[in-house]
């Protein structure tokens, strides 16, 4: 009986959350009500249990590191100089801006790890200038949406730290296997927009030569002064842990402190911009954390009420190979992704996939970077699409909604190409791990 109840588990969470409830609440009063038929008064002690775990988990203390991390980057105006400096060298290529654009977003996404926040910032420095220079409204909203998204499959990514304790796997593996797909994306976004533009000129202009244009020395200057200093930061977070120098909770520390320095050095640090930052960490933290405890919550009744077993039986009497449960779990993540945030997706779906594919020696490193492309495409994808509603809050009302739909296509389908190249050939996410952490 405990089973048929465990089961009945996930369409009472949809309803709930279809209804409207928030999914912290929903994952925390569905474990409740569902616990009580396995634990009945004890199932008090089985929760405060779960506050304990989470409470304990010490690679969750990097989450708010990583947070600052973003929010300092965001409020202290380092993303102008970026941008400055990078579009100095791009804007003569077919799309430069664009171009230039997905690069900024890579080094944002590799100093901060936080999604939104890359989006907001670079969108609001783009956008203006793009339209300026009448690029297709569709290419500027995909750059955008598709540059701002890099921060799922990029390192360090938040998304990242919460999905690596629930699969059970160390996060260095995660981080360092994650590199190469992320660059590959990020490079072939960039291809597609070159080959677009030479195609097609008018979509993405070439900006005509200033002849007030600076001299050469003052560009290498400009750029150097705007660059080096991220790139110190990412290498103070993503090579100490490639380099076994230290945990990723040590790296999120160094890196916090590194853009408390790094605004320091342009000159734009005040209290009122630590006070910001400070705070709305908190916020985006409490939030992670309230869901990652519901999932929690939610994911050790649902074994305790012998729904993993349940769901195992089954797959186990259909004789299903790993290469279709893998596929179904991924399908799975790509349809959820449009009803629910990234946290709840992990929580829900990897306890079971990793559960079963684990059993089946699936390489769970390996299945966690492909689910990781498909939620980061499920970000993109209309007609939910987060990405597309974090632009819509930045953007001037000349871009429509339909030129951000028309503009994520194209990005879209370079997803599933890299998804389908992780697959084919997991080398792309399992070599460098092998080779950094090889004892």
């Amino acid at each position: 009986m405990s089973i048929e109840i465990g089961l009945m588990m996930f369409p009472a969470l949809m309803i709930a959350i279809f209804i409207g409830f928030p999914v912290a609440f929903s994952l925390m009063g569905i474990a409740v009500i569902f616990g009580y038929f396995r634990f009945g008064d004890a199932l008090v002690h089985q929760l405060v249990a779960k506050v304990d775990d989470v409470a304990s988990y010490y690679v969750l203390a990097a989450v708010p590191l990583f947070i600052f991390m973003g929010m300092m980057l965001e409020k202290s105006g380092i993303a102008v100089k970026l941008f400055e400096a990078i579009h100095l060298w791009t804007r003569r290529l077919p799309g430069g801006l664009a171009v230039g654009t997905v690069l900024i977003c890579v080094v944002f996404a590799a100093a901060s790890g936080v999604i939104g926040a890359t989006e907001s910032v670079v969108g609001l420095l783009a956008i203006p200038v793009m339209l300026k220079y009448a690029y297709d409204k569709g290419l500027i909203a995909g750059t955008i949406c598709a540059g701002g998204s890099l921060g799922t499959i990029i390192p360090p990514s938040i998304v990242v730290i919460i999905l690596a304790p629930v699969a059970d796997i160390s996060v260095g593996d995660l981080f360092v296997g994650m590199l190469f797909p992320g660059l590959i994306l990020a490079g072939l976004f960039i291809l597609y927009i070159l080959v677009r533009c030479i195609i097609w000129p008018e979509d993405g202009p070439r900006i005509p030569r200033d002849e007030h244009e600076m001299p050469l020395r003052q560009k290498l200057w400009l750029t150097a002064t705007a660059l080096v200093p991220p790139l110190v930061l990412i290498f103070a977070v993503l090579g100490t842990i490639m380099l076994g120098w230290a945990t990723p909770t040590e790296a999120a520390a160094v890196g916090a402190i590194g853009t408390v320095i790094m605004t320091m050095i342009y000159r734009t640090f005040s209290f009122s911009v630590l006070h910001d930052a400070m705070v709305k960490t908190l916020q985006v933290t409490a939030m992670i954390l309230f869901i990652l405890l519901g999932g929690t919550m939610f994911s050790g009744v649902f074994v305790a009420l012998g729904g993993i077993s349940a769901v195992q039986d089954a797959l186990s009497g259909a004789n299903l190979s790993a290469w279709t449960i893998m596929l179904s779990m991924l399908a799975l993540a790509f349809v959820a992704g449009f009803v629910l945030d990234l946290i709840s997706i992990i929580l829900i779906i990897i306890p079971i996939a990793v559960e079963l594919l684990r059993s089946m020696g699936v390489d769970i490193v390996w299945f966690c970077i492909m689910f990781l492309i498909m939620i980061q495409t499920s970000y993109l994808t209309p007609p939910m699409a987060p990405a597309i509603f974090y632009l819509r809050g930045i953007s001037p009302p000349e871009i429509k909604l339909t030129d951000m739909y028309r503009g994520v296509v194209p990005f879209i389908a370079l997803e599933f190409v890299v998804l389908a190249m992780v697959a084919f050939f997991p080398g792309l996410a399992l070599w460098l791990p092998s080779v950094v952490f090889a004892q």
